[in-house]
């Protein structure tokens, strides 16, 4: 039987990385959907970004249910998860200066 450790939430993650979602605790967790919503909202940008990323993750679904891909198919499938990264990234950076902006 394999073993399967999870690294501890107290062990220090490098500045790059974000924890994954299953690694927060609970509260902080729906401290950042309601954080979402709330810019989904009232923040025009989020909300495009947000759609955006929605929109990109339903084409690769679509395309990862292919059983074989074509080399375009391949070229799209990178694309997309680079542009849904990219998207992913300028969310959270609004959602960073959102919260910077509540502290200060």
């Amino acid at each position: 039987m394999r073993e399967i450790t999870h690294r501890a939430l107290s062990e220090p993650t490098d500045s790059a990385r974000q924890p994954h979602w299953e690694e927060l605790p609970n509260m902080e967790r729906n401290a950042q959907e309601e954080l979402r919503a709330h810019l989904m909202a009232t923040n025009e940008e989020f909300s495009r970004l947000a759609s955006q990323h929605s929109e990109y993750a339903s084409k690769l679904e679509a395309l990862e249910s292919l059983p074989h891909l074509t080399n375009d198919e391949e070229l799209e499938e990178k694309r997309l998860k680079k542009g849904k990264l990219r998207l992913k990234d300028q969310m959270e950076a609004i959602m960073s200066q959102y919260r910077s902006q509540q502290v200060a």
